[in-house]
């Protein structure tokens, strides 16, 4: 699971068991991306007995965060395995997942999944917007081909390192078709296809538009940019790399 974020839950748990997730990775510490794991810890301590746990790749301070949400030391461990991101290259499960610094705060990442040959086989791949601000992969088969996620980021170029050719960019567009508000850490559509085009991806999907910009005039800035397909996700979409 890429990103837990408001409304994220509901729509993971219609979509698959959420005890059984190899792992959720947290682009950064705002709360539209990681406040869900709330209702998941719930899950996970008062739906089974034993309690079940789930991995959480993470930047520093979101066991703090949500203890101190909730008024308990101890919260988030009761349920959850919190590890601290770092830049490289990590396995999960069936999945090679490079994981790289973008500028947004002081410590935020975006993401760039594939699946292992070795490792998997059977099965849908894909990527799926779970609702908020979150997407689950699934994996079947090894590919070239990987799923970038932008998490938030206010540096385009930043992204470019993790895209190789045939990849899709799954990337956040908060100011529309733009102009971006200088020093707001976030990118144009117009900018996430740029940075798509440069870097070889086959398509763009978008995601993560602040309310009053709108989806017709991003998705035009975007397309006049980049020639490969490009829309915005909505709950429940399904794709597949």
């Amino acid at each position: 699971m890429l990103d837990l974020g408001q409304g994220a839950y509901a729509n993971l748990a219609a979509t698959i068991e959420p005890s059984t997730l190899a792992a959720t990775l947290v682009s950064h510490l705002h709360p539209d991306h990681f406040i869900d794991l709330v209702p998941l810890r719930h899950y996970l301590k008062w739906e089974f007995d034993p309690s079940r746990r789930v991995p959480v790749h993470a930047p520093a301070g979101l066991a703090e965060r949500l203890d101190a949400l909730s008024g308990e030391p101890g919260f988030t461990a009761a349920a959850l395995d919190v590890e601290a991101l770092a830049e490289g290259v990590c396995r999960i499960g069936p999945f090679e997942i490079e994981v790289r610094r973008v500028v947004h705060t002081e410590e935020s990442y975006a993401f760039r999944i594939v699946a292992d040959a070795g490792a998997w086989s059977g099965g849908s791949s894909g990527a799926g917007r779970a609702g908020g601000s979150g997407a689950a992969v699934s994996a079947s088969r090894a590919s070239g081909a990987g799923l970038v996620y932008s998490g938030d980021c206010g540096r385009a170029g930043d992204l470019l390192p993790l895209i190789r050719a045939g990849d899709t960019l799954l990337s956040e567009a908060s100011f529309g078709a733009g102009p971006a508000v200088p020093g707001a850490g976030h990118i144009t559509s117009g900018d996430a296809a740029r940075v798509a085009a440069s870097g070889g991806a086959v398509r763009l999907l978008l995601t993560h538009l602040l309310s009053g910009h709108s989806r017709p005039e991003a998705l035009a800035a975007a397309r006049g940019v980049f020639a490969g397909p490009v829309q915005f996700v909505t709950e429940g979409d399904r794709f597949e790399i």
